[in-house]
């Protein structure tokens, strides 16, 4: 049997470290796909010298995982990246000198010392908005009441294997009426004629979307937006089921907040 090859060269550098960011899509950054902010990412980590880990192999890669992206065109506040490190850094400035090396609308928000267990094991649900501009906030209202009072909404989404039908209603926690000015962030993006859709959303396998929401509200309330919707995903991380919020996963105690 022949011999296995073996890379040349001494072996990569030990992970000491590993550190967890929170990072936001924001203006027309909204529209990068996960591939482009992993380009970004990897640029921004050269220019600012972290000390990245590298994976062993022909083809050494940096030691980076991304967790549960948003959709291409959706903004969000909270997105999330594991980092192995070769040397111990601090979170709070690897965070600041990443956010400088990046473009703006892609935003380092948070960092902080991964703890144990996986980073997608934390991110159980997320808390969304979805602003429509020019629809009546009791059209709206309306269109939740009647999702709510629904048990089971079936919708259908091409998938990589071919059209999958699935339950949207269940994978809905919380859905509510909000205003831009209960939230800081869509004050900054949101025009005050806006509608908007709070929910927060358990993570389930296949995913339920915002746009499967939408796909759901259409079929049993016949909502159509009048212009094509602003979608933000607020927080995602631990849910809370006692009160149907979103906790921080970068906190050591699951119950702090995530928005």
């Amino acid at each position: 049997m022949a011999r296995q090859r073996e890379p040349e060269g001494p072996p990569p550098a030990q992970v000491v470290q590993k550190v967890r960011l929170r990072y936001a899509k924001r203006g027309r950054l909204r529209f990068s796909s996960t591939r482009d902010f992993q380009r970004a990412l990897e640029r921004a980590l050269r220019r600012a010298q972290v000390p990245i880990a590298f994976s062993a192999g022909f083809h050494p890669h940096p030691r980076i995982s991304y967790a549960n992206a948003a959709s291409t065109g959706t903004a969000s506040e909270a997105e999330y990246v594991e980092l192995a490190l070769t040397r111990s850094v601090d979170p709070a400035t690897l965070a600041a000198a990443l956010d400088a090396a990046l473009p703006p609308g892609l935003d380092i928000v948070a960092a902080a010392e991964a703890t144990p267990g996986a980073l997608a094991d934390r991110l159980q649900a997320s808390d969304w908005a979805i602003a429509v501009r020019g629809m009546d906030a009791s059209e709206l209202g309306a269109a939740i009441e009647t999702f709510l009072a629904a048990e089971r909404i079936e919708v259908s989404r091409m998938f990589k294997t071919g059209l999958r039908t699935f339950d949207a209603r269940a994978a809905v926690i919380l859905m509510r009426l909000d205003t831009a000015e209960s939230l800081a962030v869509l004050t900054e993006v949101v025009a005050p004629e806006c509608a908007i859709l709070r929910m927060v959303v358990r993570h389930t396998t296949p995913a339920v979307r915002p746009d499967d929401i939408l796909t759901a509200l259409r079929a049993v309330a016949g909502l159509e937006p009048p212009t094509p919707p602003l979608v933000i995903r607020l927080a995602q991380g631990p849910l809370q089921d006692d009160n149907a919020t979103v906790a921080d996963p970068l906190a050591a105690i699951e119950s702090v907040a995530g928005a």
